[in-house]
């Protein structure tokens, strides 16, 4: 008797260890070997080299946002808007008749309890290469080069998706695994804001959803494209796919918000941009791309860049295009994914910058090059309006990080879309699935200062962001529903009958059939199928992102309060109670989830009390009474 004592011991925690194993296993799974978002360094700022595009008579002043119109009035500078916006956001200009001048009210300003932020002005510009770029494809456009009449022509051979005519030309979709990806998702649901030049909605961006966006320029509602870069840009995340037409976007279910801040002649004030940020923060946006940057930090754009990751926005970037070892502003701030570029032999190109604050690569292409052999130059292929002739379209051939940064964008948008709305987390499987380029698959970890992580994955992102996760979900409902089945046996309480409806119920609180894409194709995806392969929790969280009472046990404790009379349906109840638990633990875990109306550091606190409720709830149901 004495020598099964420890055993007894041991066995009495066995209940209790199981599903904390399983709780531990599912971190590990999810992060191990993951990158911390939070480690990107800051990048250094050259003193000694002069700042492109500084005026230095006019500063940006960013004043706290609960300032009041009194204090503005009585400061004794004259505040110019930078748009309609700057009566929430209190950003502004300040013109100044010298440098001199200026330079004093600068550091005046800079001491004033009442502002946050003091620089100097500061016009970004697409590089000259990209402009270079731009013009030459629609110089060649001109000269009877057009791909305007090949694109629109059929639909191509072999009835298989995409269907798209010229989808045969855009290499750089295949670099980046979008066969794969597109059969597990498309970014539905999710809202993508192009800060750039405009949107036009071009013919093959006609499918495609649009949300009200904003010209600061112009300050009003009309964010059209008057140079191309923006639509061209937009087309990569989101252009309109398997419509027997031109070209595919990499997340073709996503909206796009368009923001305009860059010119036609693709120039724009950093306040502008800076604006831009915090509206589609404030507007509904999930994912902001950036495709332009400088080589300036100005705290105002710091500013706005923290205000948009701390509301749970993922925020990519363009590198730059000046082919140095140093990365330009925004991609460089921390909480920004950098993007350099890659050509068709998956090297990074001869113009893309580099350095510690990379973050991952995707393709940018290059124009002067065919390494592929189908007789077209190997740049990023969209339908566009053609630079400096805006009333023409065209498909045309771009390079630069700007054509890359929309790569990564569209593949941040499918993981939202595939239920993982925490930007750190999305930030994180972008990096941890990242491939790595041919000559560097023994890499571990970062590759180095020209690839970051690797080139961007969507398949490989996809498949962790909607099996990994279901797979979890599933893990954690079954181990929570073991654990409470013990603990009642344990206790002598009775346990109801479990069966076939206990299964479907468990099943569809938690993960759904979340392989059914994968098995079914991309046809799938918005069909019947589709709507099986997510739990209640997703299904629910579709109409309202985040909203608390979705991501809690409040839906399995009001069904099992109201239908606990009907004896026949509390296995049913059970098993939804137990998936619910399952989902909600697993968010808690992995911290995929950003709870509406609760502060970042509780969400998780929530997350698992709600699933230790569900769970608790759903051991009740199945007490035989």
């Amino acid at each position: 008797m004495t020598s099964s004592r420890p055993w007894a011991r041991i066995t009495r925690f066995l209940p209790w260890s199981a599903p904390l194993a399983v709780l531990v296993g599912v971190s590990v799974l999810w992060h191990g070997g993951a990158p911390n978002p939070g480690d990107k360094p800051s990048a250094p700022i050259a003193e000694s080299e002069p700042e492109p595009g500084v005026d230095p008579t006019r500063l940006i002043v960013d004043f706290r946002d609960d300032v009041s119109q009194q204090t503005l009035d009585d400061n004794g500078f004259v505040e110019i808007p930078v748009s309609d916006y700057s009566a929430k956001d209190r950003l502004y200009w300040m013109d100044f008749a010298t440098p001199a001048d200026a330079a004093a009210a600068r550091a005046k300003l800079a001491r004033d309890p009442s502002v946050e932020s003091v620089d100097y002005d500061v016009t970004i510009s697409l590089t000259p290469d990209e402009e270079a770029d731009a013009k030459l494809d629609a110089q060649h456009d001109k000269q009877g080069g057009s791909m305007e009449a090949e694109c629109q022509a059929a639909a191509a051979p072999g009835g298989g998706f995409p269907n798209d005519a010229c989808y045969k030309y855009q290499w750089h979709l295949r670099q980046i695994g979008m066969p794969e990806a597109w059969k597990r998702g498309n970014g539905k649901g999710v809202v993508v804001a192009v800060i750039d030049t405009g949107v036009t909605k071009v013919a093959d961006l006609s499918d495609t959803k649009f949300v009200p966006g904003f010209n600061f320029l112009s300050n009003n509602a009309n964010a059209a494209d008057d140079h191309g870069h923006g639509t061209h840009v937009a087309g990569t995340i989101a252009e309109s796919t398997n419509n027997k037409l031109g070209v595919a976007g990499v997340a073709y279910g996503a909206s796009i918000m368009p923001l305009k801040v860059l010119s036609a002649r693709g120039s724009g004030s950093v306040a502008g941009i800076a604006q831009a940020i915090r509206w589609a923060a404030d507007h509904g946006a999930n994912v902001i791309n950036m495709s332009l940057g400088g080589p300036s930090s100005v705290g105002t754009m710091g500013s706005a860049v923290k205000y948009a990751r701390d509301k749970g926005v993922v925020i990519v970037a363009a590198a730059g295009n000046d082919g140095r070892g140093r990365v330009g502003y925004p991609a460089a701030y921390p909480g920004v994914i950098a993007v350099a570029a890659t050509q068709f032999d998956e090297k990074t190109t001869f113009y893309s910058n580099w350095g510690p604050q990379l973050d991952i690569a995707a393709p940018g292409g290059n124009t002067r090059t065919d390494e592929n052999g189908d007789g077209k130059p190997d740049g990023v292929l969209q339908h566009t309006i053609v630079p400096g002739d805006i009333g023409r379209t065209d498909y045309l051939w771009f390079m630069g990080t700007s054509m890359a940064s929309p790569h990564v964008a569209g593949v941040a948008a499918l993981v939202m879309g595939a239920g993982v709305r925490k930007a750190d987390a999305v930030e994180e499987i972008l990096l941890a699935t990242a491939r790595k380029p041919k000559g560097h698959e023994a890499a571990t970890g970062r590759v180095d200062d020209h690839y970051g992580a690797g080139i961007v994955d969507a398949a490989a992102a996809l498949k962790k962001a909607r099996e990994g996760r279901g797979a979890g979900e599933l893990g954690l409902a079954v181990a929570a529903s073991l654990f409470g089945v013990a603990f009642m046996r344990r206790r002598r309480i009775g346990v109801e009958s479990l069966g076939p409806g206990f299964v479907a119920a468990l099943v569809a609180g938690s993960s759904g059939l979340f392989f059914l894409p994968r098995l079914l194709g991309t046809s799938s995806i918005g069909s019947w199928a589709g709507m099986f392969s997510h739990g209640a929790t997703d299904a629910f969280a579709a109409w309202a992102p985040g909203n608390p009472l979705m991501w809690s046990a409040a839906i399995p404790v009001a069904l099992t309060a109201l239908l606990y009379g009907a004896r026949r349906l509390r296995p049913a109840l059970a098993g939804l109670g137990f998936g619910f638990a399952g989902a909600l633990l697993f968010a808690a875990v992995t911290n995929t989830v950003d709870v509406r109306f609760v502060p970042d550091v509780l969400d998780r606190f929530w997350l698992f009390g709600n699933g230790i409720v569900a769970a608790v709830v759903a051991a009740a149901a199945i007490r035989k009474s």
